[in-house]
């Protein structure tokens, strides 16, 4: 299991990155575009990930991954359960919703960077 911790870890040395309360949720944001959305309970994760992709995320691991509320489907957006995945998976989630939120410059920059 993942805690708030390790996202945290992980997202705000990304580029741009930075933490919000809003709603009583914490919110991982580049500018004003969230990318990363952690539950107040602190069990589930939403983030940034392709509309048309999710539907086969969900469907191969529904134990993990749950689509939004309704109102957020049209987003590109999916929800997570950390209590189900471990830290290298996550490891890849938050930089990929992160590239999301910014441009391709700066993503390209950031992956190259890790060689």
């Amino acid at each position: 299991m993942v805690t708030l911790e390790d996202v945290r870890r992980l997202a705000l040395p990304l580029p741009g990155s930075y933490e919000a309360l809003v709603q009583d949720r914490i919110k991982f944001r580049v500018k004003r575009i969230v990318y990363l959305s952690v539950a107040p309970d602190e069990q589930s994760m939403g983030f940034a990930y392709p509309k048309e992709e999710r539907a086969a995320l969900v469907a191969a691991e529904p134990a993990k991954f749950f689509l939004p509320i309704p109102s957020d489907l049209r987003y590109n957006w999916v929800r997570v359960r950390l209590t189900e995945i471990e830290l290298d998976e996550l490891s890849e989630l938050v930089p990929d919703a992160w590239a999301m939120a910014v441009p391709k410059r700066v993503s390209s920059a950031y992956f190259d960077s890790l060689g």
